[in-house]
């Protein structure tokens, strides 16, 4: 029984572990932040999707299909989507837009754009949501860094 119980806390603690890991930044606040390092990493991410959807349209294509290959690739396209998603979210939109900021707006809808077309690559390989996201990306950036 004391087994059974070693076991489930050790999963439980790994679960607990993997979620917190998962997190775009903390929300003490710490005031530890490096935006372009948020923004490198979502232009990463949105490079991986692009890669997966040109994985599963070739696997796809393939006249024996290795579903196997097919369900990773569609899965690693979901999870990088749902990290973009996540520190468009958690990371700008929780910690970094402040009320005040000029061209709120202008950049409360950046982000609305990334998410969404995050959530398009989710739901398909059509690589001009990728295209849309990168662009989106491009124009948040510039609004929030303030470059020309």
């Amino acid at each position: 029984m004391k087994k059974i119980v070693f076991v489930l806390l050790t999963i439980a603690a790994c679960f607990a572990f993997s979620i917190t890991a998962a997190q775009a930044h903390c929300e003490i606040p710490c005031g530890i932040y490096d935006d372009q390092a948020r923004l490198s990493e979502i232009a990463e991410h949105i490079q991986t999707i692009e890669k997966s959807m040109n994985q599963i349209m070739a696997l796809q294509k393939e006249g024996k299909i290795n579903y196997n290959q097919l369900v990773r690739w569609v899965n690693n396209k979901e999870t990088h989507a749902g990290y973009i998603q996540e520190i468009a979210s958690q990371y700008f939109l929780t910690q970094r837009i402040k009320f005040d900021t000029e061209n709120y707006d202008k950049m409360l809808a950046a982000l609305h754009r990334i998410i969404v077309y995050a959530m398009k690559c989710k739901q398909t390989t059509d690589l001009e949501n990728a295209a849309n996201l990168r662009n989106s990306l491009h124009d948040f950036e510039h609004l929030y860094l303030g470059k020309k």
